[in-house]
């Protein structure tokens, strides 16, 4: 096989045909095969096994049931089941336009690149296909943001926020791959110097469907960001960072309203440790979820912690307020800041930590199963 086009996919049912057909008409000649995979909620797998029955190429559909790490998470299960040593990644909403992939392709054939970055900020790209001059903005910012945390590895990339490229699976460690929604590319970039071709390619207008980016994936976005560069502690503190922030706007609501300040302390805290505990869960060790027993579970040793840290924080707050007369949001501040190792040491060590290690500190000749699935 020369070639594995990978397809994730997430209620994208409407793009599946027009899809198909243009990939069909571009690679005509080749010997490639299309690789959905799909995590979508509605008909788009059923869509998927009609519109292969009708094309003269193999396809295949690997269906995630639980989806993990996102469309990350959805490419990294393709490369691992692709059956060539190139894979083309792309998305499903013809966005990324089939027309190009013979260029990649070409760039590829010159035997000097790891991997074939199409891109809509070299000469002769557009990113045009963006909704609005504020995410033509954002894309731009991230990008910049982006290549100057990773100036080396980035070097010669102008695009590593794109998700359309060409990468020859030889060339990666997949089991080094650590991927948080969208941007399966900064991922493989960080994670290994590889040398880097580029080819232009206009943005297109999406073809049928509703967008996926939300604020949500922003937020997942600065996460990875922040976990490449500087590691799962950099990450808890972007999440603690904003979780004091929101504690502070709600303990200053709140004495604004009139309340005092310590109910109003209290308050903030409960509802920032509930918020805290979600974005740790779905951002910061949502890879060691897995292994780390129930939600519930979590949630219990999490609430109780920082209840118990709450209940120490709180007279320490009073005492920097009334014996240091310290003002009582400057003090709930630095209290915050002060709990902040603390807490991460606690999620990452004891939260988080996977079953199977505590298993095999009691019992260490029992061998506990993986729990992964993988339904195609």
């Amino acid at each position: 096989m020369e070639l594995t086009v990978i397809v994730p996919t997430f209620n994208e049912g409407p793009n599946v045909a027009e899809l198909l057909r243009r990939l069909g008409a571009s690679l005509d000649g080749r010997d490639f095969e299309v690789l959905f995979v799909d995590d979508s909620t509605d008909d788009t797998p059923d869509i998927i096994r009609v519109v292969s029955g009708t094309v003269d190429f193999p396809v295949r559909l690997i269906r995630r049931d639980a989806p993990v790490a996102g469309l990350g998470g959805a490419v990294l299960e393709g490369l691992r089941a692709a059956d060539s040593r190139w894979c083309l990644v792309m998305d499903g909403d013809l966005q990324h336009p089939p027309e190009d992939i013979p260029r990649m392709l070409d760039r590829a054939a010159v035997g000097d690149v790891d991997i074939v970055v199409a891109s809509r900020y070299v000469a002769g790209g557009t990113a045009g296909g963006l909704a609005n001059a504020t995410r033509t903005a954002v894309s731009r910012a991230s990008t910049a943001l982006t290549k100057s945390m990773f100036p080396r590895k980035l070097h010669g990339c102008t695009d590593p926020m794109t998700g359309f490229f060409l990468v020859d699976r030889d060339a990666l460690d997949l089991d080094a791959l650590r991927p948080r929604g969208f941007k399966i590319l900064l991922e493989i970039l960080a994670r290994r110097q590889l040398r880097i071709g580029e080819v232009p390619f206009a943005f297109a207008t999406r073809y049928a469907g509703e967008s996926k980016a939300t604020f949500t994936q922003g937020i997942r976005f600065l996460t990875q960001l922040a976990m490449l560069r500087f590691g799962r502690m950099s990450a808890f503190a972007l999440v603690g960072g904003i979780g004091a922030i929101a504690n502070l706007v709600i303990m200053w609501g709140l004495i604004r309203l009139g309340m005092d300040y310590i109910p109003a302390a209290i308050i903030a805290s409960e509802v920032t440790i509930i918020g805290n505990f979600l974005l740790l869960e779905y951002l910061v060790f949502s890879d060691m979820r897995a292994g780390s027993g129930r939600m519930r579970t979590r949630f219990i040793k999490s609430f109780a912690f920082n209840n118990v840290e709450a209940i120490i924080r709180i007279p320490l707050l009073a005492v920097l307020v009334q014996g240091a007369h310290i003002p009582s949001v400057l003090a709930a501040a630095i209290t915050l800041v002060a709990a902040f190792v603390v807490r991460f040491v606690y999620h990452a060590l004891w939260v988080y930590a996977p079953k199977r290690i505590a298993a095999a500190a009691a019992a260490p000749a029992v061998a506990q199963p993986s729990g992964r699935t993988l339904e195609s």
